[in-house]
């Protein structure tokens, strides 16, 4: 299998481990069911039928062909077929194809979605005319598209010409987009999808780039890990039981400091009894 279905997320920036900042797309990839498998013999072609997401108002034939194929509950809401070229790799019914089973970092891919309608738009926006001239008195053609059609002949405007007219609400497909990286529900792929958030989209691997730059992850960042928290933890706890013996060896000082204090309070009572007796003599003395 060379293509899966996913959701577009969100768009949000990442960094390479080169330093270089890119931009990403999320999109999300639960695992497909396999709903159906065309053979040549029966369908005249070989194609495999992926399903995702779910479907809440499901019709009462797209929950049975659910059931009968992938034995689901829940119909998908978005189904699609897969061409495949020969019937060597076909999966089972009912099989779950998952991301890291299709995708990889470093592959490139086409991803093709329903990009964004933007209503009625005129040439300038829609392809980007240049528009008329302001000299000359052309107040009115800035952003007028001009003539759109030949002399006599043919004599009529061409199918096809580029003119005002919707714009976008239509199937895109963007070529040569990278993934940076595959998680076990999505994957980042550099660069914009088509489509609003929640949009589904088909993407399909085409080949490999050679020059691949690795994702800046949180481990490569430098941020702590579980081990060097643990390390921390076991510097500390050896301090600590370094220093201990020298908090013991004060705690013993401290009697002896203890002992010495009352020395000295016994050598001061001794003065103070000795006091009296002195004056006695001096008084004997000066009689």
């Amino acid at each position: 299998m060379q293509t899966i279905l996913g959701q577009k997320k969100t768009q949000t920036q990442a960094f390479l481990t080169d330093g270089t900042r890119i931009p990403v797309t999320v999109v999300s990839v639960s695992a497909n069911p396999v709903l159906a498998i065309k053979t040549a013999e029966k369908d005249g072609y070989i194609a495999v039928q992926l399903g995702q997401g779910i479907k809440k108002h499901a019709t009462k034939p797209e929950i049975g062909h659910a059931k009968k194929g992938a034995k689901l509950e829940t119909a998908p809401y978005f189904v699609r077929e897969v061409r495949m070229t020969d019937d060597k790799d076909l999966p089972a019914l009912g099989d779950k194809i998952e991301v890291a089973t299709v995708l990889e970092a470093g592959d490139i891919v086409d991803v093709q979605g329903f990009s964004k309608g933007k209503g009625f738009a005129g040439g300038v926006k829609r392809y980007h005319f240049k528009g008329g001239p302001r000299t000359h008195g052309q107040s009115d053609r800035e952003r007028a598209p001009g003539s759109i059609g030949q002399t006599t002949t043919p004599g009529r405007v061409y199918k096809g010409k580029r003119m005002a007219g919707k714009m976008g609400n239509e199937t895109v497909t963007l070529r040569n987009l990278e993934i940076v990286d595959v998680t076990a529900d999505g994957v980042l792929i550099k660069g914009l999808v088509p489509g609003i958030k929640g949009a589904y989209v088909v993407i399909t691997k085409v080949g490999k780039k050679k020059n691949y730059v690795a994702l800046l992850k949180e481990e490569v960042a430098g941020e702590a890990t579980p081990e060097a928290d643990l390390s921390l933890v076991q510097e500390t706890t050896s301090n600590e039981a370094e220093a201990s013996p020298v908090q013991e060896t004060v705690k013993e000082a401290a009697p002896v400091q203890e002992e010495v204090k009352t020395e000295a309070q016994k050598e001061e009572v001794k003065t103070q009894e000795a006091t009296p007796v002195e004056e006695e003599k001096k008084e004997e003395a000066q009689a």
